[in-house]
């Protein structure tokens, strides 16, 4: 039998995934998730061993390969995805340093990271297209591990999540243009490497090299090896696909550009991106990436908190997970009772009034309940992709048809509020397996997959949801409250990161 199953593997922030699709139908026929455990250390660190990392590979994989059972002989490709940025750095015997992947939510490098911003932040911005960020792996590996680590050779490769995961499975090591422009790390004029970000992040030694070649999205780098074939119950020498990185791979499953969609990601992170044209001067956004193609650019609103803030009440109010914070929240009329909540627990976002924020309770009484928190966490939520999202439309971006993506969308509750704070209806995704599916369509790629029939049959399915129409002053009145507490409370972040010095 001809080999028509495509397998895409996405590692995010909280979770590892394993998709199989038929290429010609688009019909999953396979599924596995592992949970991938983070340790939260003391100033802000966010870590994952690459035991966990290695094991929820090895486990989603053969449990695909035991669900397909007599059709693992179908399988003609693999593709993968993951979150950007953080820190998975090789030393000489090509394995994690330490044993342990630094998360892209990691804040340990934060002042680092602002420092840099006050004296490279404009001349980075015009060449790379972001600023400096704690969560950018040369950032966190000069923090982390230092020049002299670097020049001792205990650090050889710098990969991201995606890369990590097809070393393991190929043994070659190799990257894109997403990942590496997402990260700061490319210049957006010329597409290749910017020595300039290595040099200003005091770890100029390492250099380009040390990720490999960018190979585009699509494109084979590799065979799955026969070690790792015999752990998973694959069969060896399957072609494996470069990726890209995971909001690109979402945005490849709902044919974000084709369609003219902006997205919204209800993720670990407040994610908010659209794909346009080449603009000059730089619009005054979070990130520009150049993802590969001449023409086009990808712009985005991000902060490390959204769903994070959510998982986190959880776990302070001891909720079983996100959907009971969600229950208890609306059990609460919008606006808390005056209660209002900053929704930046892994810290700010790109815009430059929120260097060294937190989140926080503001105006918490005594009055105040369980679900007047959990109220002020959800609408903050909503209220800050609203705010990204605003922020793009400002710059002259298309953001006017917008699609929610991620694990939030698969609430109902939640998109409407986004909805209600946008003003229109938007789209979602309720499948939370958009990534794994992008990467199964690079998969296809690389097999030359892509006719119009099959590659409609390839993508996500969507829905449209509502604005509260007898609530639409509220959430007006609500949205412009918020954005006026995050203004006004810029002054006390700056305040407040520069006393912690």
């Amino acid at each position: 039998m001809k080999p028509n199953i495509l397998i895409g593997i996405d590692m995010g922030s909280s979770s590892l995934k394993a998709l199989a699709l038929e290429a010609g139908s688009g019909r999953a026929v396979a599924l596995s998730r592992m949970p991938l455990p983070h340790d939260r250390l003391p100033g802000g660190g966010c870590e994952v061993a690459a035991t966990a990392i290695r094991a929820a590979l090895t486990h989603v994989l053969r449990d695909v390969a035991h669900q397909l059972g007599a059709r693992v002989a179908e399988v003609r490709a693999i593709g993968c995805t993951g979150h950007g940025a953080g820190l998975y750095a090789l030393d000489a015997k090509n394995e994690l340093v330490g044993g342990r992947a630094v998360a892209s939510t990691d804040q340990r490098a934060d002042a680092r990271a602002r420092s840099l911003a006050l004296s490279h932040g404009k001349a980075l911005f015009a060449d790379v297209g972001c600023q400096p960020w704690p969560g950018q792996p040369t950032v966190i590996a000069a923090e982390l591990l230092g020049t002299d680590a670097v020049q001792r050779g205990a650090v050889r490769r710098l990969l991201f999540a995606k890369d990590y995961l097809g070393f393991l499975l190929t043994g070659e090591i190799a990257t894109d243009a997403s990942d590496a422009s997402t990260a700061g790390l490319v210049s957006i004029a010329t597409g290749t490497w910017s020595q300039a970000a290595f040099d200003a992040s005091g770890i100029a030694d390492l250099g380009p090299r040390a990720f490999g070649p960018l190979v585009p999205s699509g494109k084979v780098v590799g065979t799955l090896l026969p070690s790792e074939a015999a752990l998973c119950g694959l069969p060896a020498g399957i072609p494996v696909a470069m990726g890209a990185i995971d909001l690109l791979a979402s945005m490849t499953a709902i044919c974000a550009e084709g369609r003219g969609r902006a997205v919204a990601v209800f993720g670990t992170w407040c994610v908010n991106a659209v794909i346009g044209p080449v603009i000059e001067p730089k619009p005054d956004v979070a990130a520009v990436v150049n993802f590969g193609r001449a023409d086009k650019r990808l712009y985005m609103e991000n902060s490390p908190s959204s769903m994070a803030n959510i998982a986190w009440l959880a776990g302070v109010l001891g909720l079983p997970d996100a959907r009971a914070v969600v229950d208890l929240a609306m059990s609460v009329p919008l606006g808390a009772g005056g209660l209002r909540f900053l929704p930046f627990v892994n810290g700010g976002g790109g815009e430059g009034g929120e260097g060294g924020v937190t989140a926080g309770f503001v105006g918490l009484k005594s009055h105040h309940t369980r679900g007047d928190m959990a109220r002020a966490v959800v609408d903050a939520v909503a209220a800050l992709h609203a705010r990204h999202t605003a922020r793009l439309a400002a710059c002259g971006l298309p953001v006017a048809a917008s699609t929610v993506l991620g694990g939030g969308a698969s609430d109902t509750r939640l998109v409407r509020l986004l909805a209600s704070f946008l003003g229109h209806p938007v789209e979602r995704c309720a499948d939370d397996e958009t990534g794994a599916r992008g990467a199964a369509l690079y998969a296809a790629l690389s097999q030359s997959i892509d006719d119009a029939a099959q590659g409609s049959a390839l993508l996500a399915p969507c829905d449209t949801v509502e604005p509260d129409a007898a609530q639409a002053r509220a959430h007006a009145d609500f949205n412009a409250g918020f954005n006026e507490l995050i203004d006004t409370m810029s002054p006390v972040f700056s305040h407040l990161s520069g006393a912690a010095r």
